[in-house]
């Protein structure tokens, strides 16, 4: 994981803090119809949609002497023996982005799962097909085109 930015699951301790986060008001159709975007993700890990464990995460920015909440995620599990889980709701605060956070907590996410979850084998996701920053974003991570089509959206998956 990048020594700059560390993955920390939203909980009762830091969920307010999670609300505070938002892209900016023309980003949001590609990370959640809802705004705050955390709140979509909370209600989902407690009503948890398509029998899915959905597990919310932060993405913290670690400068000098201080510690700053920059993003959100959240990872969705089905029951083993299932290999993949999913990415969804992926995104840098407004305040924050340009700095290299996007990719920096994308590769710290994916370590993180890679320990997180040993059994799984695989990360899936679908971006808004007019999102083409986050469409390279993913690329150069190392996710692949699918050549699926997710609600409108096409499919890009990691494997490890």
């Amino acid at each position: 994981m990048s020594e700059r930015i560390t993955v920390e699951e939203v909980t009762r301790a830091n969920w307010r803090e999670a609300l505070t986060l938002a892209v900016a008001p023309e980003q949001q159709r590609f990370v959640a119809g809802v705004a705050p975007i955390a709140a979509l993700g909370l209600a989902k890990a407690y009503i948890r949609p398509g029998e899915l464990v959905w597990t919310p995460y932060a993405f913290i920015a670690h400068e000098t002497d201080t510690r700053q909440m920059v993003g959100f995620a959240m990872l969705a599990t089905a029951p083993e023996p299932a290999d993949a889980m999913y990415l969804l709701h992926f995104f840098i605060d407004q305040r924050f982005q340009g700095r290299g956070y996007g990719a920096e907590s994308l590769r710290s996410l994916i370590v993180f799962a890679q320990v997180k979850y040993p059994r799984r084998r695989a990360l899936a996701l679908t971006v808004h097909p007019e999102n083409v920053h986050a469409q390279r974003l993913y690329a150069n991570a190392g996710f692949c085109p699918t050549g699926e089509l997710v609600d409108g959206e096409p499919a890009y998956r990691l494997v490890w």
